[in-house]
């Protein structure tokens, strides 16, 4: 037996491991940080290990790691498992390929076009439409942002800003753009953060009126960054009305679907991007709804000589054969890059377009569970609404900080907590599509049934004044 066929039967063994453990325990022991290389050993010995020894190690480090497969973790934007994808990525670490050439990748270069070309025609993008896959969702915006940037100042590539350039970005958007700001050259003081409503979406007015008053103050607007599905209570701003103002000022159209942009594969749901084609870009990431291992995202362009223009380099060393649509280099942020779609294939081949719709919708049922549970009980306070995954709540108004974080430390559940205008509260994600409704009534129960057990260490005094 060679060794990758042993190794390939340890894998199997270890799997099993963390599958049973997962069934005991669906949320990993708590390790506290500054314990952690007193807890496992982690350390890197000059020496090799016995396999027995290191059999040990590996399987003291699974049982340890949190669980995001299990359905007590409802924390980030992610989890579950889709069997499909899976497959896939095993088989995309086997076959070792980089997707920077045809010559290097062969059928992997049509696997990743097609699922361009199908998400192209789904968007709504036209003929002239393409895309790559970058490392997530903060890049995505980034590539989106480098894009609008050159398509305003066509010298800055070479030669730096000839003018002042500002995007726009509403205050719920995601983190990175003020990042992306930073490492464009444009400046994180160029960022304008635009008012949301009460239901979290940039407001499109507020938009306009900041673009009128940087023209009138001699700037130049260049990108604005929509969301469909804020970070938070996972609302979508309103893309036709954004995309209104765009086109009249000329300003590159992101929409930035990181976390719900694949409700485009749903028919009920897609309605929550309406306007989406309009755009100059679109990304999503299908290790998000759509339940890939992560990363797998995707950045999708409207007309891709946008792609070329900001990206494309020569090197003689790389495109030895083959055109520009085969060689994938030419269009992406990175050279090496991993092969991220064949996990996504792999899925999508096996349910269908059909079947990615129900892994949204089923998503969408799931929040409306929960949001049906939280309002028949007078202990909850629902802060989030209906068309989001994102369930936002207070229980008998517990602070949410010390709540999430007790029921994370004594191993109950893991769930996360986030802050909307004066308000913060508890932030229930329903995205792991192979939850059940028993899965999502259980997470209330041991919710309860924990406060209900522990008095003495949820204070009455830790709790917030709000609907007391």
């Amino acid at each position: 037996m060679s060794e990758l066929s042993s190794d390939l039967m340890l894998f199997n063994e270890l799997v099993e491991v963390l599958l049973n453990e997962e069934k005991i325990h669906p949320v990993a022991d708590r390790i506290e940080a500054s314990k952690l290389y007193d807890t496992i050993d982690l350390s890197l010995n000059d020496a090799p290990m016995l396999e027995a020894e290191f059999k040990s190690a590996i399987k003291d480090v699974l049982v340890a790691t949190p669980k995001t497969a299990t359905n007590l973790f409802f924390n980030q934007l992610f989890g579950g498992r889709q069997s499909k994808a899976i497959l896939g990525d095993l088989l995309a670490v086997m076959l070792n390929n980089s997707m920077y050439t045809y010559k290097v990748a062969g059928p992997q270069v049509g696997i990743e076009q097609e699922i361009i070309r199908r998400s192209c025609e789904i968007v709504g993008y036209g003929p002239h439409s393409n895309g790559t896959f970058p490392t997530g969702g903060s890049m995505s915006n980034y590539m989106a942002l480098i894009m609008g940037r050159d398509k305003k100042d066509p010298g800055f590539k070479m030669n730096g800003a000839s003018k002042p350039l500002v995007i726009y970005t509403s205050k719920e958007s995601h983190y990175s753009n003020a990042k992306n700001a930073s490492f464009a050259g444009i400046g994180r003081s160029n960022v304008r953060y635009i008012e949301a409503d009460s239901s979290g979406r940039m407001i499109p007015q507020k938009l306009e009126e900041q673009i009128l008053l940087d023209l009138n103050n001699g700037l130049t607007p260049t990108f604005i960054n929509a969301t469909a599905g804020t970070t938070v209570l996972g609302t979508f701003d309103q893309i036709d009305q954004i995309a209104d103002i765009s086109e009249k000022y000329d300003v590159w159209l992101h929409v930035d679907g990181a976390y719900s942009g694949p409700v485009v594969f749903s028919e009920s749901k897609k309605h929550l991007v309406k306007g989406v084609e309009r755009s100059d870009s679109f990304s999503y990431n299908a290790h998000k709804m759509l339940g890939t291992p992560m990363t797998c995202s995707i950045i999708l362009v409207n007309d891709k000589k946008y792609l070329y223009d900001s990206f494309s380099n020569d090197a003689d060393y790389l495109y030895q054969t083959d055109g520009d649509d085969f060689n994938l280099g030419k269009t992406s942020f990175q050279c090496g890059r991993r092969n991220d779609a064949l996990k996504f294939w792999t899925l999508w081949k096996s349910v269908g377009t059909s079947g990615l719709s129900d892994i949204v919708d089923h998503q969408f049922y799931l929040a409306d569970v929960a949001r049906e549970y939280i309002r028949g009980n007078n202990d909850y306070t629902l802060y989030s609404e209906d068309e989001s995954i994102s369930i936002c709540f207070n229980y008998k108004n517990i602070d949410p900080k010390i709540l999430c974080n007790l029921l994370y430390e004594h191993q109950v559940t893991v769930v996360g907590f986030g802050s909307f205008n004066e308000d913060t509260f508890v932030r229930l994600v329903t995205i792991n599509a192979t939850n059940k409704k028993e899965d999502i009534l259980n997470f209330f129960k041991v919710v309860e049934e924990f406060v209900a057990n522990n008095p003495a260490i949820i204070p009455i005094s830790e709790v917030s004044e709000k609907g007391a």
